[in-house]
């Protein structure tokens, strides 16, 4: 009997949305046995491609096929709030043919229906413990659990299904430090196929191979995320020694052409003055001025064919050097003074998830990171005070403009463009004003006008930030909500360059400890049954 290894194998592989947006085309790729990091730009089709490979979405051409069972973790987990836990991990019905053995009713169904699971009671309260969700139990429904318990939830009834190939995307979104932890021990010791799409460094350099998606091809690198890169900057410092040998060699045969156009018109001048002077026969003037003509006509094309050459080797260089946008923040108006009043809490109590009543007060231009475990009510806070959701006591008063950005990005509307969502938060500006504005934030020319609901995680957050921040009036108090979830690491770059230029005041919710560091936090406040004062250094020694 012969063995067949798990594997992933995508042939001649296309796909493009409704309105003739290109994602893959004819992208042949395999992934076999062990754990591969999927890296690329946002908007390269990472995500596409996991959908495509769980049957998510049907290729316009090309196969994909698998050899094994597939489990697949999107990278927005929606689950029905009313199933019971026990529903979410997939094994209700045996635990209840389980339970209905154990009070006495022996019919065959039963028997059927549990078949040779008699511990999933057992496996499926051990996965939860694992992950930290041994407190939930199995009787208690979705809608009780955070955000990120339920992103847990949905990788525990993965874990308990066992697949032949497992598929994550984006994983640790929504995941307090305590959940990535488990989340990567899981990780850790996976036996099968795995292909993770993640900003997540720690979880990347748990990989064996990164797969980097990057027009349209894959170019593999054998180790974990930190060797890639590596292999990267020695690729890249020689792709740019290249181009600054290209360009001499470009130099050079421009000036060998100037030379050569400037021999022959010497010896136009030469040959016309012998011409005027008569010195020899007519016909062997004319035989050399032809010799003469044909020769530096010869040598002209040759230079100018060498010269085109250059140009060319000088554009391949180039293109192999990677040179990704940075987005710019250039607002007016969103400069708040030192100790001006921004923010007040007053006795403001909470009226979903943990009781917890805060009391607090921003001033000027701080910068505030909103930290704790899932579900210790962070998003909750935050939506009170951007007025989505009302307090159950107590008042939130913004002394200034305020927008928030929420973990969903449902400001914006799928079926309109990007540039007309952004329209719609500044309708006094005009058409070429919002899309001189948009360019900043890497939307430019046709991509401005892409629907909304064809975005990539990372194209959606730049243009639901681009909507917020180019709003009118400018904010003054911006508030984010998980703003790294769905970012590659050029875009978690790209929002930290945004942020530094950002004059007014921040409140950030996030997990991503480096990246609160790299935005110059200046107070560090941890949700936990209360609001109280922390430090970057509490934090990494808790985490």
């Amino acid at each position: 009997m012969t063995h067949t290894a798990h594997s992933i194998a995508c042939t001649s592989l296309s796909f493009a949305w409704p309105d003739g947006t290109a994602v893959l085309d004819g992208l042949d790729v395999s992934f076999g046995p062990g754990r591969t990091g999927l890296v690329g730009v946002n908007g390269s089709g990472k995500s596409t491609l996991l959908k495509l490979i769980a049957g998510e979405l049907t290729p316009v051409d090309g196969t994909v096929r698998v050899a094994g069972d597939i489990g697949y973790l999107p990278q927005n987990v929606t689950l029905d709030t009313r199933l019971r836990v026990d529903q979410a991990l997939g094994i209700a019905g045996r635990r209840a043919a389980l339970h209905a053995i154990e009070a006495g009713d022996v019919r065959p169904e039963h028997f059927e229906a549990v078949g040779d699971d008699w511990d999933v009671e057992e496996r499926a309260l051990a996965t939860l413990g694992e992950l930290g969700l041994g407190h939930i139990g199995l009787d208690r429904t979705v809608g009780e659990v955070s955000g990120g318990e339920s992103v847990l939830l949905r990788l525990a009834a993965l874990l308990l299904r066992r697949p032949d190939v497992l598929l994550l995307d984006e994983p640790t979104n929504n995941l307090d430090l305590y959940a990535r932890r488990r989340l990567y021990a899981a990780v850790a010791s996976w036996p099968g196929v795995l292909v993770v799409v993640s900003h997540d460094r720690e979880l990347l350099d748990l990989v064996d191979q990164i797969a980097d998606l990057r027009g349209g091809e894959v170019v593999w690198y054998g180790g974990n995320y930190t060797a890639y890169e590596e292999a990267l900057a020695v690729e890249q410092e020689a792709a740019e020694r290249m181009v600054r040998v290209a360009e001499a060699d470009v130099r050079r045969q421009k000036r060998e052409l100037t030379d050569a156009q400037v021999k022959l018109a010497r010896r136009k001048r030469y040959g016309q003055k012998m011409w005027e002077q008569k010195r020899e026969p007519k016909i062997v003037m004319g035989a050399r001025k032809r010799a003469a003509q044909e020769s530096a006509g010869k040598h002209r094309i040759l230079h100018e064919e060498r010269l085109a050459e250059a140009r060319e080797r000088l554009d391949e260089a180039v293109d192999a050097v990677r040179d990704d946008d940075e987005i710019r923040v250039e607002l007016p108006h969103t400069a708040v003074p030192p100790g001006r009043g921004v923010l007040s809490l007053r006795e403001l109590r909470l009226a979903y998830g943990t009781p917890v009543t805060v009391s607090l007060d921003l001033h000027g231009p701080e910068r505030v990171a909103l930290v704790g475990r899932n579900g210790a009510g962070k998003t909750t806070l935050l939506r009170t005070v951007a007025g989505e959701l009302a307090p159950a006591a107590g008042e939130a008063h913004a002394h200034v403009p305020l927008r928030f950005l929420p973990q969903r990005l449902d400001v914006l509307d799928d079926a309109l463009t990007v540039a007309e969502n952004v329209a719609r938060f500044a309708p006094g500006a005009t058409n070429n004003r919002v899309r001189a504005r948009l360019a900043h934030f890497l939307f430019r020319g046709a991509r401005a006008d892409q629907r909304a609901g064809t975005l990539s995680g990372g194209e959606r957050f730049r243009a639901a930030l681009a909507a917020l921040m180019l709003a009118e009036p400018a904010p003054q108090l911006l508030m984010l909500d998980e703003p790294t979830n769905n970012l590659d690491m050029a875009s978690v770059r790209r929002l930290t360059s945004a942020l530094e230029s950002y004059e007014g005041a921040l409140v950030v919710a996030s997990h991503d400890l480096p990246f609160l560091e790299s935005i110059g936090i200046t107070r560090w406040l941890l949700l936990d049954g209360e609001l109280r004062e922390t430090s970057w250094e509490e934090l990494t020694e808790a985490g």
